[in-house]
């Protein structure tokens, strides 16, 4: 199952989410019903950089939308994928591409999500309002103007919204079974 809306401006990440994804309903690794792309340190990550948004579980990758437009994919190990108009800052430090998504004309940019050359709060500060001008971009990419009541880009109806579960094995003895994360 994915939540993100098969529209036509997510056609390209949902082609590339689809090949990748593994449908797995129990195990260390779970993510709504999909075997976990994404390492659960990144999921919080993304969480962290963005707490008033709902990340989407979609084939595997947690991703943050705008009126049901894909703005931020955080993959693997240290990627996070964002939709934007025009490449980020220089000073922002690039990560791994991820073709065709970051092919040249495409929109979408690979940056790290730690940002090791800066401090810790400069770097979940830049992080944080380049995602907000990613989600920005993408709900401009809608034909839905609709808002919420904070003058915010609301979802594609129907979506559920909240966080998405991840099961993470135990890390003590080196177990494979689940365990629900922290509780905040």
């Amino acid at each position: 199952m994915t939540l993100l809306p098969d529209l036509p401006q997510n056609t390209a990440l949902l082609d590339l989410l689809r090949r990748q994804g593994v449908p797995q309903e129990s195990g260390a690794y779970v993510y709504e019903g999909w075997e976990l792309h994404t390492h659960p340190d990144l999921v919080e990550r993304l969480e962290d950089l963005a707490p008033q948004w709902p990340v989407l579980a979609t084939f595997g990758m947690p991703v943050l939308a705008a009126k049901g437009i894909a703005a931020v994919v955080a993959w693997g190990m240290g990627v996070l994928l964002v939709r934007l108009p025009e490449a980020p800052a220089e000073s922002l430090e690039s990560a791994e591409p991820c073709p065709p998504l970051t092919d040249p004309g495409q929109g979408w940019y690979s940056l790290s999500p730690w940002q090791s050359e800066l401090p810790s709060a400069e770097s979940k500060r830049l992080l944080s309002l380049l995602i907000q001008h990613a989600l920005s971009y993408a709900a401009s990419l809608s034909e839905d103007d609709s808002t919420d009541w904070q003058g915010r880009p609301v979802q594609a109806s129907g979506q559920p919204q909240g966080k998405a579960k991840v099961r993470r094995p135990g890390r003590d003895k080196g177990r494979r079974q689940g365990r629900r994360g922290r509780r905040r």
